[in-house]
């Protein structure tokens, strides 16, 4: 169970095969659900309702992923643009609705995502590189300085913080690190994107936000994506355990 009371686990009766012999055995594996994500903002004094659709997540920390995700798209900046983030039904609820406060253009973010998104013939580089650079936070400052052997420390200190990871084999981290090699905060979900999410949603409704002093460690591989993300929420420094890809070194140097 995570800190919210709702499984990210579940055991199945399975079939274990090896060279020799197959054997009925009971396996521990990661829950997966849909979550549906909506947002009410304001435009023109009128409240107005936008489905941000759906994400597939491990349940737990919801408020934590669908803050973060407004954090990763540019919507929302700090917690006082928030009025409130709540599920809808009764529990369990695979249902989640964040209001925003009359202060945020949502609208034009909405209109600026639909042009982005029309304009675009799938994710191609260059012009999501541009769209990135504008959309992260401006001349970050240098100044965080990191060890080397406190970046290979940094797995050895995450998996003790596993739990679900330990049973199932199947869910990625996020962690938020001291540059002394701490572990702050960890959130762990099938979605290597839902994981740094809840962790950027946990840092917001905690004022932790930027992130220009601690290290973004991830289990996971770094993409362009994940890097964004810790932009945008003024990270200085993102540690994977797997190897990056090209636009993510590309974005990291831009």
């Amino acid at each position: 169970m995570d800190t919210k009371g709702q499984p990210n686990t579940r055991e199945f009766s399975v079939r274990r095969v090896d060279q020799a012999s197959a054997t009925m055995v009971s396996d521990v594996v990661a829950v997966e659900e849909p979550l549906e994500r909506r947002l009410v903002y304001w435009f023109k004094d009128a409240p107005a309702v936008q489905s941000l659709g759906l994400t597939m997540r491990t349940p737990g920390h919801d408020r934590e992923l669908m803050v973060g995700s407004l954090l990763a798209e540019g919507i929302i900046r700090e917690r006082s643009d928030l009025i409130e983030v709540r599920h809808l039904g009764a529990p369990p609820s695979n249902e989640i609705l964040a209001e925003l406060a009359k202060h945020v253009d949502a609208e034009g973010w909405r209109l600026a995502r639909a042009s982005y998104v029309n304009s675009s013939c799938g994710v191609c580089g260059k012009r999501t590189l541009d769209s990135i650079v504008r959309a992260s936070n401006p001349a970050l400052e240098p100044g965080v300085t990191v060890d080397s052997r406190v970046l290979s420390m940094l797995p050895g200190h995450l998996i003790r913080f596993q739990d679900a990871f330990s049973k199932t084999g199947g869910l990625h981290a996020a962690a938020l690190a001291s540059t002394s090699g701490a572990i702050l905060q960890v959130f762990e979900d099938v979605g290597r994107h839902n994981a740094l999410d809840k962790l950027l949603g946990w840092c917001v409704l905690n004022d932790c936000v930027p992130l220009d002093k601690n290290i973004v460690f991830l289990s996971s591989r770094s993409s362009f994506e994940l890097v964004q993300k810790v932009l945008v929420a003024g990270g200085n420094m993102i540690a994977t355990v797997g190897a990056p890809s090209s636009l993510a070194i590309e974005t990291e140097r831009a």
